[in-house]
């Protein structure tokens, strides 16, 4: 009662290791996964050949296949004069089937005798001239597919096993141009180790238009011509704050930061009003800075490590999507928003809120914090029944800013008014903060037109005429909704 597992190499005969063509010779059987593999015609003539092959035409998916194969091996093994299995390459590099099978054997007590072989990755570095020391990333070609962002670095170089057919070829692709651009040289090996290998570089958006891609087939990923991972900027940020450093940057606390990480934030916010895609893309580089600054210095004081951010984030993000992540049922997203705070409310080990408003931030913008308030008071049905009801306040509040006599109370009256105006945003399904926010940005345009046209005329803008004035700033204006008429 026992199970043999053996691998036969990535498809040369002469590649089969010593030890595993001894143990085909002395068999009167073997059960292979497949068939379908180069080294199968060389095998010892005497031998019983048996496979699993019909499994692929019988599940529906991979992971089926694999699971009957392994427990139609534990079962062979079970008999008292055992069974040898036979796989490609070896039998642990992207063999699933011998990791099901170690699993339920050890369930079952059957003793499994693992026998090396060359795997394809051997033969790949070879046809490669490549080092897999020199940081080298390997994936399975349908793990890769499955997730929703490819879980590679790409500062370093990778390998996609497996990638059986044009169809997976293409999942890979889309995958994969989420990190690298259409452009990128990719490198197809088939067949590495067997008679015949193929070697081919092709950019990235020819890959799934490849006609021979098969079982053999693997691909190569050089890394991005510039560093782009998380992972190296974090290491240029510790090398700023290192003694061979920048002394700026060395001199830094969470302190003295904090200024610029409220600027940089803006900055986005301005990029995103503008509608700047290139600056969003820069302005959120300087706002990552930021973030990357303030782990390392957390780093370095001993208060945590940078990659504790990110997994309490993801296990955050886990916990509070629990419709996502998890068995919950959702309706809609006034529901999810619940959920939240109630999930919210436990981890902070609250049955109920002590004070509903309270986690809204002290910090946020005036205008921000108002209708964060106001969302709040919302769920709790402090409301208005309809929007009529805020158009009506609103009125209400400007009167009595009207007859508002002392400074004290124009400020208190003022400060309703735009209490309400918040209130009446959240009701029109606009966030307050950025549309005065453009608002302001239209002024400075419009204003600058002025200015514009007064030095166009040698004059100061004071000198203007209120009517010129007038007719610029309509000008302005016009500019914006029809710039190409100007």
């Amino acid at each position: 009662m026992a199970i043999t597992i053996v691998g036969l190499g990535p498809g040369k005969p002469e590649l089969i290791t010593r030890e595993v063509w001894e143990i085909l010779q002395s068999a009167s059987e073997i059960y292979l996964r497949t068939i379908k593999h180069p080294t199968v015609e060389f095998l010892p003539k005497s031998l019983k050949i048996h496979s699993f092959d019909h499994f692929y035409e019988e599940k529906s998916t991979f992971d089926e296949v694999y699971k009957a194969i392994a427990e139609e091996i534990v079962r062979l093994g079970a008999r008292p004069e055992g069974v040898i299995y036979a796989v490609p390459g070896h039998p642990l590099v992207g063999e699933t089937t011998t990791r099901l099978i170690l699993k339920l054997a050890s369930e079952k007590g059957i003793e499994v005798s693992v026998k090396e072989g060359i795997s394809f990755l051997d033969s790949l570095f070879i046809a490669l001239g490549l080092d897999p020391m020199d940081g080298l990333q390997i994936v399975d070609a349908s793990e890769l597919a499955y997730h929703h962002y490819p879980k590679l670095d790409p500062d370093r170089p990778a390998v996609v096993g497996q990638l059986y057919d044009r169809f997976l070829a293409s999942q890979v692709k889309t995958a994969l141009m989420d990190v690298y651009p259409e452009e990128h040289p990719v490198t197809l090996v088939k067949g590495a180790g067997t008679i015949s290998p193929v070697v081919r570089t092709i950019p990235l958006y020819e890959l799934d238009r490849q006609d021979d891609i098969d079982y053999l087939t693997s691909l190569f990923i050089p890394p991005l011509p510039e560093e782009s991972s998380y992972i190296s900027l974090q290491e240029v940020v510790a090398h700023l704050r290192s003694p061979e450093g920048c002394p700026w940057d060395r001199q830094q606390t969470h302190k003295s930061i904090r200024p610029f990480l409220l600027e940089e934030t803006y900055e986005v916010l301005e990029a995103l009003d503008q509608g700047d895609i290139a600056k969003l893309k820069e302005e959120l580089g300087d706002l990552l800075l930021q973030v990357f600054l303030h782990a390392q210095i957390a780093l370095e004081e001993g208060e945590f490590r940078p990659t504790e951010v990110v997994s309490g984030l993801i296990r955050k993000l886990k916990r509070r999507h629990p419709h996502v992540f998890g068995q919950v049922k959702v309706k809609d997203a006034e529901e999810v928003i619940q959920n939240w705070e109630r999930i919210k409310r436990e981890e902070s080990g609250e049955e109920e809120p002590s004070y509903l408003l309270k986690g809204v931030p002290k910090a946020l913008c005036a205008l921000a914090q108002a209708q964060a308030y106001q969302r709040k008071a919302a769920q709790v049905g402090f409301d208005w029944e309809n929007v009529e009801g805020v158009w009506q306040k609103l009125e209400e509040e400007l009167a009595e800013l009207k007859e508002a006599q002392s400074l004290e109370e124009v400020e208190k009256e003022l400060g309703d008014v735009l209490f309400t105006l918040a209130n009446l945003a959240r009701w029109l399904k606009v966030d307050a903060e950025s549309a005065l926010r453009m608002a302001n940005a239209r002024f400075a345009s419009r204003f600058k037109h002025l200015e514009d046209e007064a030095k166009n005329r040698g004059k100061k803008l004071e000198e203007l005429k209120p009517e010129e004035m007038d007719t610029f700033w309509e000008e302005a204006k016009a500019l914006e909704e029809e710039p190409w008429k100007h």
